[in-house]
C-alpha cells in the first residue's frame, strides 16, 4: 500500500467482492474509491450489472469539515480518522457524510455495468 492510502474495506465472499481505500493526492485533496464486482452487484442494479466503481473527491480546503464530522479535532490526520471510524463494516458512514445530503461537499464520480 502506498504511503497516504488506507484501506477501508477488503472482502470477498458469496456475493462477490467489495473493496474501498481511500488516499491524499499531491494537491493535498482526499480521493475515497470504491469498487464492488459480483452477484451482489446484480442483485441490487439488476441483471447484467455485475459491476459498480466509484469516486468521491473532498477538496483540501474542505478536508476540516470531514476531520469534524469523523470527531476529530484541527490538524488531525484524516487517514488515521477514516481507518479508526469508517473501516470495514464502518465504511457505509462515509456515503452519510460524502453523499448528495452529506455535510461534506465531495465531487462525485461512480459507473455501473457488466
Amino acid at each position: 500500500m502506498p504511503d497516504g492510502e488506507v484501506v477501508l474495506r477488503a472482502e470477498r465472499d458469496e456475493d462477490g467482492v467489495r473493496h474501498l481505500a481511500a488516499r491524499l493526492t499531491a494537491e493535498g485533496d482526499l480521493v475515497v474509491e470504491g469498487q464492488d464486482i459480483g452477484p451482489g452487484v446484480e442483485e441490487f442494479f439488476g441483471e447484467g450489472n455485475t459491476e459498480y466503481e466509484w469516486a468521491h473527491t473532498v477538496r483540501v480546503a474542505d478536508l476540516p469539515l470531514l476531520v469534524a464530522a469523523l470527531g476529530g479535532a484541527p490538524g488531525d490526520d484524516v487517514l488515521a480518522l477514516l481507518a479508526e471510524r469508517c473501516d470495514g463494516p464502518d465504511s457505509d458512514e462515509l456515503s452519510r457524510l460524502l453523499g448528495p445530503d452529506g455535510p461534506v461537499p465531495a465531487d462525485r464520480w461512480s459507473r455501473i455495468g457488466g
